[in-house]
């Protein structure tokens, strides 16, 4: 993490900001739009990612950084969650649905490898 400067430098963030882009293109489709409640959640869950990381950063302390990291993880799982939903609901095709399994793996393991870093940062202070 030396040199970054802005929550925006973070690969974990620039992941999620496009795996949120990609959650709202599939939720505003005919099916998947009109269905409030799961659209509204899971979209808040990406967006969450992106928050939480952003947030973290900005408080410019590690165990808060790690505290937000850990959500930001955590709500990637729930996008990943509701996407079998979709799946299952059949609002989303197995193409999309596989595309979008990846994006949020990434995301959950680039946020893990940063929680690691964040971890080694706490450890030496």
């Amino acid at each position: 993490m030396s040199g970054v400067k802005d929550f925006e430098d973070l690969i974990a963030w620039q992941k999620a900001r496009v795996l949120t882009k990609h959650i709202y293109e599939v939720t505003q489709k005919e099916r998947f739009g009109r269905d409030f409640g799961l659209s509204s959640q899971i979209q808040r869950a990406s967006v969450s990612i992106m928050a939480n990381i952003a947030e973290g950063f900005a408080r410019k302390n590690p165990n808060e950084f790690y505290h937000f990291a850990s959500i930001a993880k955590s709500s990637a799982s729930e996008v990943r969650s509701h996407l079998y939903v979709g799946l299952d609901i059949r609002y989303i095709t197995d193409v999309e649905f596989q595309h979008l399994i990846e994006l949020t793996k990434e995301v959950e393991r680039v946020v893990g490898g940063l929680l690691v870093s964040i971890d080694h940062k706490r450890t030496r202070h």
